[in-house]
């Protein structure tokens, strides 16, 4: 009797209902979004740093490198990848920083999937980095930058840099949980900080040494520049746009994976 009885009641209702549809995602988001307002040295360190390396490039370097008054339109692209790496190396320390305060230990005893966390960082960051972006692309207006793109090449530039800042912001996400700590995440990011120095953001690629020129060529942040400077100023591209494309895509796939990973393993998630 105590048998059918037994088989006879009703499951208990799990204490643990699963989120439905993207409800965790969102919620992250807005928590990352509210903790960047709060952080505002670094928002505006993010936008700041940018526009004084236009003004600097521009006003003191800008009259040596091409006396035309034109070096301002060269220098632009590079500069809002410039300003998308200072951006988004934040992201790596909010990541850090969350490991080690243990309120992962905390979102273990959630229904909430793992990369749920990762996406509220990613796409709040790619939030902030394109409100910063646009400002920096506005700075460079008003000293001087006259693109000559059309609303599709514009449409079509904003893509590709949204694009970057995705890939950027995995890629540095998944710094901030490979770290052990939110200082050493923000050293580990800022070598990546000094790709576009070695990339044609600020001189053509034949105007550096013969041994340097290969690896300025073809590293990601090159193809990504001359995609970005032929759609708004006319040049011509090449294959760039392609290889910008696949580079970003490939970032985007093997970051998210791997931070995917990272945080299954660190979490405990299964």
């Amino acid at each position: 009797m105590t048998t059918n009885l037994a088989l006879a009641a009703p499951a208990a209702p799990s204490l643990r209902p699963k989120l439905r549809g993207l409800t965790a995602e969102l919620v992250f988001v807005g928590r990352s979004l509210r903790h960047s307002l709060r952080d505002g040295e670094s928002l505006l360190m993010a936008i700041l740093l940018p526009v004084l390396l236009m003004l600097m490039f521009t006003w003191v370097f800008g009259g040596a490198i091409d006396p035309s008054g034109a070096y301002v339109d060269y220098v632009v692209p590079g500069i809002i990848l410039t300003c998308a790496g200072f951006g988004a190396s934040s992201t790596a320390v909010y990541v850090a920083n969350d490991m080690r305060t243990g309120i992962i230990d905390r979102f273990r005893t959630m229904p909430v999937r793992a990369s749920a966390v990762l996406t509220g960082h990613v796409v709040a960051s790619l939030v902030r980095n394109l409100v910063a972006t646009a400002i920096v692309i506005g700075v460079g207006v008003l000293v001087g930058f006259r693109p000559s793109a059309t609303p599709w090449e514009w449409v079509l530039a904003a893509s590709l840099i949204t694009l970057y800042l995705l890939a950027i912001t995995y890629l540095f996400a998944a710094i901030g949980l490979a770290a052990g700590s939110p200082e050493s995440a923000n050293g580990y990011g800022f070598i990546l900080l000094f790709l576009p120095y070695l990339s044609s953001a600020f001189v053509p690629v034949s105007s550096m040494p013969a041994w340097l020129q290969p690896v300025a060529q073809y590293q990601p942040i090159t193809p990504i520049i001359e995609a970005i400077r032929g759609l708004l100023m006319g040049t011509d591209a090449g294959t760039q746009p392609l290889w910008a494309v696949l580079w970003c895509v490939g970032i985007v796939v093997v970051a998210a994976v791997w931070g995917t990973w990272l945080f299954r393993r660190k979490a405990g998630r299964r």
